[in-house]
């Protein structure tokens, strides 16, 4: 029987109703990729787990990853499925299973690890629901809009995706302080509206490529971006003497058998008769260009939101005299200038997209955000606000240049009955990107604390009374924990020398050393060292992403046809100029 809606797909209001429904979908994705982030101080006390002793480090590490993890790894298979099965299909089943999983989380019955792995588990479900609304949500818009108007509805949809991750930090600072199960509990009415809605309102209205599932594809991409992402990700975790993991075989080992993997995926698509993605559209320039720009801005867009909360919660907001309890909501609340900017640049660009092509906006938003990161390495550790505030919303806005065109030139570039793919492609480079986010920058922040932590925190532990043989051995702890601790906003010398009896004894200056400041002015010196190396990477990673927008060549609007090699020339648009 066929399902009856509020709109027909005919009717002249229904491109409205797509873009409503979608970007409520990609904003409820997105928020909850962050969201966990900057709430963890409150989840953890919430079911009863230290994160920072060493036996709970992994749970830490899952939760949080194990989301971004998930929806990287099927965000290509369900787009996919959606080319091949109906888009809209995918993606209500996406809304559902989404909504389901809010509601076990908010259920948690556990304490300790128990309550930590139902988390863990819930979240990688939550994560099938989210590749599902991800990997369809631009392509049911490209599908609904002509292409004279992608632009405006496809960066509206993108600032969604991207401003969810900022809003996430500050929702999650907000909920934090009320309940840890309210930051879960947030996506479940949103999510029942948007299912009812979608089921409602949304009809297929996209060229379907039917052909079987590629099962070999789907396991070779699937088992390698999973082993790949773990291996990096543990590598920042210590490993015999080494403060980081990166000698430990078995890091090694994942790493390799991802990279193989993935190698291997590319063979077999090349030769599979229905590949899980065509390989082919890798050769449309204005496609792999923004690809490779999309992942490299999502990796410093991750990195950025680990080291501002890292700065905020750790260091400037206890300085400030802020409790390490209210440190995640104010974190949140100071770091609105880069959410504002986002959501100012962002529709904007992704309109004038329509008019004057990608290449112009994409390229400068990531220059603009080079020189964001420069700037905020020339400001000191305990900075004036308006300073931080200043950078960080050019930040914004540079990022909103950027994100909405190169969303567009992407799913502009291929043609109808590939979009599927085609977002879950560029859904892969910006949840991959997050996830490699937290290897890559927190290894470059270990690296750089490495060289000055050990000393200082030996130095201002004996001048506080504390003895030198103790002061030493707490030295020599891998610098992983303390890093940690400023991300979660806690003061680790109550942890470190609470075994040891040291703070009972009337030698030793208690007060301060568990205080708001001594950690902060400890750790500010060496966490600045540490910021150079990874700003400086984010820096030149921008600069790569936004050549890579330039080359990706003029405005391009491939044909409504369903063979990659056929394309139309309208409007002045450049095509040839666009393969590769």
């Amino acid at each position: 029987m066929p399902r009856s809606g509020i709109f027909t797909k005919d009717h002249p209001h229904y491109r409205w109703v797509a873009l409503s429904n979608t970007t409520l979908g990609m904003l409820m994705a997105t928020i909850n990729s962050s969201i966990v982030i900057i709430s963890l101080p409150a989840i953890f006390t919430g079911i009863k787990l230290n994160p920072l002793e060493p036996d709970n480090v992994s749970y830490l590490l899952w939760m949080l990853m194990g989301y971004m993890l998930v929806t990287a790894v099927f965000v290509v298979m369900f787009g996919r499925m959606g080319d091949q099965f109906g888009r809209v299909r995918i993606y209500n089943l996406g809304f559902v299973i989404f909504t389901i999983s809010a509601i076990a989380l908010c259920l948690d019955p556990f304490t300790g690890g128990p309550g930590a792995l139902w988390l863990i588990a819930w979240r990688f479900v939550q994560g099938v629901g989210g590749a599902m609304l991800f990997a369809n949500s631009t392509a049911i818009l490209t599908d609904a809009f002509p292409a004279h108007k992608r632009g405006f509805a496809l960066g509206l949809n993108q600032v969604a995706a991207i401003a969810g991750s900022f809003i996430g930090l500050i929702l999650g600072g907000v909920l934090a302080e009320v309940d840890w199960r309210a930051v879960f509990f947030v996506s479940v009415p949103f999510g029942v509206i948007g299912t009812i809605w979608s089921y409602k309102s949304l009809h297929e209205v996209g060229q379907k490529n039917p052909g079987r599932i590629d099962w070999l594809g789907n396991a070779t991409f699937g088992v390698g971006l999973v082993a790949l992402l773990t291996g990096i990700t543990y590598g920042i975790q210590p490993y015999g003497d080494s403060s980081q993991g990166w000698g430990n075989p078995w890091v090694i080992g994942s790493i390799a058998a991802g990279v193989l993997l993935l190698v291997a995926f590319v063979l077999v698509e090349r030769r599979v008769p229905a590949p899980m993605f065509d390989m082919k559209l890798f050769r449309i320039r204005a496609f792999s260009s923004g690809i490779f720009a999309g992942l490299l801005a999502s990796i410093g867009r991750g990195g950025l939101q680990f080291m501002l909360i890292i700065w905020l919660q750790g260091i400037w907001l206890p300085l400030h005299g802020y409790s390490y309890e209210s440190t995640p909501l104010w974190a949140g609340i100071y770091m609105l200038p880069i959410t504002i900017g986002f959501l100012v640049a962002g529709p904007i660009s992704g309109a004038l997209s329509d008019r004057f092509g990608a290449r112009a906006f994409a390229t400068v938003g990531l220059v603009l955000v080079a020189a964001t990161f420069i700037g905020l390495l020339l400001i000191p550790v305990n900075f004036d606000y308006w300073e931080f505030a200043l950078l960080t919303g050019l930040n914004g806005v540079g990022s909103g240049l950027f994100s909405s065109p190169n969303r567009t030139a992407i799913m502009n570039s291929v043609p109808a009955n590939e979009r599927g793919a085609a977002s879950g492609m560029a859904g892969v480079a910006l949840n991959a990107g997050s996830s490699l986010s937290i290897g890559v920058f927190f290894s470059l922040m270990i690296a750089g604390l490495s060289t000055t932590l050990p000393t200082a925190l030996t130095h201002g532990l004996t001048s506080h009374g504390v003895p030198q043989h103790v002061a030493a051995q707490i030295g020599q702890t891998p610098p992983v924990g303390s890093l940690f601790a400023a991300f979660l906003g806690y003061n680790p010398i109550q942890s470190l020398l609470g075994p040891t009896g040291i703070l009972d004894s009337p030698k030793v200056d208690g007060a301060t050393l568990v205080g708001k400041e001594f950690f902060p002015q400890l750790i500010s010196g060496p966490f600045h060292d540490g910021l150079v190396v990874v700003f400086w990477a984010a820096a030149i990673m921008s600069i790569i992403g936004a050549v890579a927008s330039f080359l990706g060549g003029a405005k391009y609007v491939h044909g409504e046809t369903a063979a990659p090699a056929r394309s139309t020339s309208d409007e002045g648009e450049e095509v040839g100029a666009n393969r590769a």
